[in-house]
């Protein structure tokens, strides 16, 4: 993968470099392009049919036909769209994703990526690099998780973007990591339960245990009855924080990890340490960075972690290190064909 698949423009090497800065100035435009279509639902206007013609997409989307138009002519160029016709465009695999009724829909995600008070952040993104702390908190007064928790409509959708995202990193994780013979799974951060609801299908023998906030959790119940497989599961709300429930043989830790600061990662380590015993593992699933100057994903995802949290997105040394403060070692790493690895660690 190179530089310019990551910002969604082609690398070409032979470019002089003002041309080459230029593109990649304005490259954030995709990216805004993709939140509007998304917002005002523009893939799933398309119903049923192959392809549609822009005015009608415009009609049913309430939007202008030449503004829309001119809008999935520039996401055509990345692949998002296709015009089959004249003024008519088609779904390609990446717009489909874009739908809010189908498997993998990243629809929510494209919202949550537009909220305001999260692109304000970014906007003050020279605050992080001049004192190291998150921009939103200086651009809101409050940090991420308190803001939220006094917006619950933008908290919402937060929870269904990160659904989006559990699922597509879930699929990956499980086709990388068999978990046969596990007998109490404990999903630390669960959030609506969906991966103990998909390993509980995969692994009939397993019974597992959803552990995050107790408002959290009160929806994850809902989820495991709906799956038809809350007979085997058991919501526990808590704080990772201060303990997490004891006798699991396996841990798991899903898309969390990067949203803490060291000292907090540690703590929440210690705690399942303490929880698990001598005999468990711990699985974190998440992105581990490469040195150098290897693409990588996660190294844009970290610069999310700078603005908006007090994480980080980290390398393998780096969780070796957190993982020995923890009493804990690191067993293995294991790509994913997502942009998360399987880390999974064992009792020191």
């Amino acid at each position: 993968m190179t530089h310019g698949d990551l910002l969604g423009l082609p690398h070409h090497p032979d470019k002089p470099a003002p041309v080459r800065m230029y593109e990649l100035l304005y490259s954030s435009l995709a990216s805004q392009l993709l939140i509007a279509v998304a917002e005002i639902g523009v893939a799933d206007a398309f119903g049923d049919e192959e392809e549609c013609h822009v005015d009608e997409l415009a009609k049913r989307t309430g939007s202008d036909p030449h503004a829309l138009y001119r809008a999935l002519r520039a996401l055509a160029t990345i692949g998002v769209f296709t015009e089959v016709q004249p003024r008519t465009f088609a779904l390609t695999p990446l717009a489909a994703t874009l739908r809010g009724d189908t498997k993998g829909s990243m629809r929510d995600l494209a919202r949550y990526v537009g909220l305001p008070a999260r692109q304000g952040a970014f906007n003050s993104l020279v605050y992080s690099l001049r004192t190291g702390r998150p921009a939103f908190d200086h651009v809101h007064g409050t940090d991420w998780w308190t803001y939220f928790a006094a917006h619950p409509e933008l908290s919402a959708l937060f929870n269904k973007a990160m659904g989006s995202m559990n699922l597509m990193v879930n699929s990956a994780t499980l086709e990388a990591h068999d978990l046969s013979g596990v007998r109490r799974l404990v999903d630390v951060g669960a959030g609506k339960g969906h991966l103990v609801a998909t390993l509980l299908h995969r692994y009939p023998e397993m019974t597992g245990v959803v552990f995050d906030l107790p408002h959290v959790v009160a929806e994850a119940a809902e989820v495991l009855l709906a799956e038809g497989v809350a007979d085997r599961a058991e919501c526990v709300g808590g704080d990772f924080l201060a303990s997490v429930p004891p006798g699991g043989d396996t841990y798991v830790l899903s898309w969390t990890i990067h949203d803490w600061n060291d000292e907090d990662a540690t703590t929440i380590l210690r705690n399942i340490r303490r929880a698990m015993g001598d005999g468990g593992q711990l699985i974190v699933i998440d992105e581990v960075l490469p040195e150098g100057d290897s693409a990588h994903f996660g190294k844009f995802e970290d610069i999310v972690m700078l603005a908006l949290l007090k994480g980080q997105v980290r390398t393998e040394a780096e969780f070796a290190a957190l993982f020995e403060n923890a009493g804990l070692r690191l067993k293995e790493v294991r790509a994913t064909q997502a942009a998360t690895s399987v880390i999974v660690a064992v009792p020191a």
